[in-house]
């Protein structure tokens, strides 16, 4: 399988020789915890690292030089990263995780999804030039699962990998399970989802130790209290070149760090069309000779390329509340 240079530079940094500076080591930060992280070395050990300062710069997937404190260490610097993904509202900024080859948003048939919430997560991969993976779960849902599968045609429309997924019942060729461990292999994935959809259930399914690991993870960082870690990272492999970032479940994706007038070509269907607008600064709501409201379905009947009404209408939406944003 072909790596990218990003997965194959990170997998030397996490699991290869370590290099040092003196006394100082290079790790990888598997989990975060309020101002705790616990880092990996090279060979494999973990410790609970604190970050000097006031406040912890690192997240899930950076590479860290620490110093060794007794049984613990000390972040002394976080490697520039190669991205970021994050979210961000007007109160605060959440951090996923860093460094990543690919996010893995995983739906299913029922709870119903929201394609709001899908866009927005999309966007965010799109700004920091992640590849985006669709999942759809609970394939043995029959009609439930085909109307899910029919919403997600403008996605598949647009050159996304959308996979289908049965997790319920034995692994067999059916569940959909094989093509995706390919779509993994050889990359650090951030697997996200609301409630209700197999997230715990996949992570388990391909790390098999996971609970095990969360639970040690507990331990470490909260010192025996029981609440569960933001973000955690898997190994899948014991070559150490596959990895699964667990992510807590969210209500909503601020996107207030994207600027409004860079929405459109950060969604691949309205990016498409950029270019035959009449006005360079056209916002694509209103102006005449747009050339990306010429592509919405039902104005462009017969065309080979179209934008779904309902991604047209997540445009405005998010267009409007981006551009409300200035106002704060």
């Amino acid at each position: 399988m072909n790596h990218s240079p990003h997965s194959r530079s990170r997998a030397d940094a996490a699991g290869r020789a370590p290099e040092s500076e003196g006394s100082v080591d290079i790790g990888l930060v598997v989990a975060a915890h309020g101002r705790h992280c616990l880092v990996e070395s090279p060979d494999g050990q973990r410790r609970i690292c604190h970050p000097r300062g006031k406040k912890s710069q690192a997240v899930v997937g950076d590479r860290v030089h620490w110093m060794p404190t007794g049984d613990e260490g000390s972040i002394e610097r976080v490697e520039p990263r190669l991205n970021l993904f994050y979210r961000q509202d007007e109160l605060r900024t959440k951090s996923f995780a860093a460094n990543l080859d690919q996010v893995l948003v995983l739906l299913a048939a029922e709870p119903e999804f929201s394609e709001s919430q899908l866009t927005r997560a999309l966007v965010a991969a799109e700004a920091e030039g992640i590849a985006p993976l669709i999942v759809l779960n609970k394939a043995d849902l029959g009609a439930l699962f085909e109307r899910a599968w029919e919403r997600l045609a403008p996605y598949r429309a647009m050159g996304l990998t959308v996979l289908p997924l049965r997790l319920k019942g034995e692994h067999d060729a059916s569940s959909g399970l094989d093509a995706l461990v390919q779509r993994l292999e050889g990359k650090t994935t951030l697997v996200l989802g609301p409630s209700g959809v197999g997230k715990s259930t996949l992570v388990n399914r391909l790390v098999p130790q996971a609970q095990a690991q969360t639970g040690e993870i507990s331990r470490a960082l909260n010192s025996g209290k029981h609440t569960t870690t933001s973000t955690t990272w898997y190994w899948v492999d014991t070559a150490r070149t596959t990895a699964l970032i667990d992510s807590p479940g969210f209500q909503e994706f601020g996107l207030n760090h994207i600027d409004a007038t860079r929405l459109a070509s950060l969604m691949p269907d309205l990016r498409a069309a950029l270019g035959a607008c009449r006005f360079y600064n056209c916002t694509h709501l209103h102006e005449p000779g747009c050339g990306v409201r010429a592509k919405v379905q039902g104005e462009a009947s017969g065309d080979d390329h179209i934008i779904a009404p309902t991604r047209y209408r997540i445009y405005e939406d998010l267009f409007a509340e981006l551009s409300a944003k200035r106002s704060y």
